[in-house]
């Protein structure tokens, strides 16, 4: 099985290249992240067309996260427990969607990005993740994935200049210590084996051609549990996605990441 996990940023806006993302990689099970839109609003007929089926969460033009499998999509839940909300009044975010497929649970995780370390945001960040984890704990007795943007960068190798970030989110030791709380728990990034740093990276900002330069960073990850890593037999990162001169349109500021499974 072919498992991806990409941040689209408006699958409206990429549904054609989703689709024929899906279909260059033979992609079985694609989570997507940042959506940006219910899921009446979403364009899926091309998507069912090419036999997967959808599971998507979203509200607004904010967040949104989202499952497409042609390996079966059974058992989805919308959130995870006691996930907490923001905003006023508070109200949980399309943060988290899972669901089974051939037989591994997937979930897509949209986590918050914490704006700066003395916002109320970034307070709602170390919450949410603590959150995940009280529950994550629980699925580590099965195939499990944990996918998606974590907006954590977890060493400083996952930084193109760890000094530029000194005062910012991503990189401070209260969200790394939250990051690695999972790999204690038994999780694995599976991914990373495959695609060593440093300068490997899953987003850059549109900023100032920074692809162009690879000033980016390593945020998004496939995190597994330990019958799931023992099945993994590759990884990378398509970065071509996220190269302005190699398809028509803007592309996402994130590229997808890539997990192969022996049956």
């Amino acid at each position: 099985m072919r498992l991806a996990t990409w941040n689209v940023n408006s699958l409206r806006s990429r549904i054609d290249r989703v689709e024929a993302f899906l279909q260059r990689h033979d992609v079985d099970v694609l989570a997507l992240q940042e959506t940006k839109a219910r899921e009446d609003q979403l364009p899926l007929m091309g998507l069912q067309s090419l036999g997967y089926e959808v599971a998507a969460a979203g509200v607004s033009q904010w967040n949104g996260v989202a499952i497409i499998s042609r390996v079966g999509l059974e058992d989805v839940e919308v959130g995870f427990a006691d996930m907490p909300g923001y905003g006023e009044p508070l109200a949980p975010e399309a943060r988290a969607i899972g669901a089974t497929c051939g037989g591994v649970r997937v979930w897509s995780l949209y986590v918050p990005n914490g704006r700066k370390p003395d916002d109320p945001h970034y307070v709602y960040k170390l919450d949410w993740l603590a959150r995940l984890r009280d529950a994550a704990q629980a699925w580590t007795d099965g195939p499990t994935a944990l996918v998606g943007d974590w907006n954590i960068a977890p060493t400083d190798e996952d930084v193109f200049d760890v000094k530029q970030f000194a005062k910012s989110t991503h990189v401070t030791p209260p969200e790394r210590a939250a990051f690695q709380r999972f790999l204690d728990d038994g999780y694995v990034d599976v991914v990373r084996p495959h695609t060593p740093g440093p300068d490997v990276y899953t987003y850059w900002d549109y900023y100032r051609q920074r692809f162009e330069r690879n000033r980016g960073l390593r945020i998004d990850f496939v995190l597994g549990s330990a019958s799931f890593a023992s099945r993994v037999t590759g990884a990378f990162i398509d970065t071509e996605e996220r190269d302005p001169a190699q398809f028509s349109g803007p592309p996402s500021d994130h590229a997808p990441v890539v997990v192969d499974l022996a049956d």
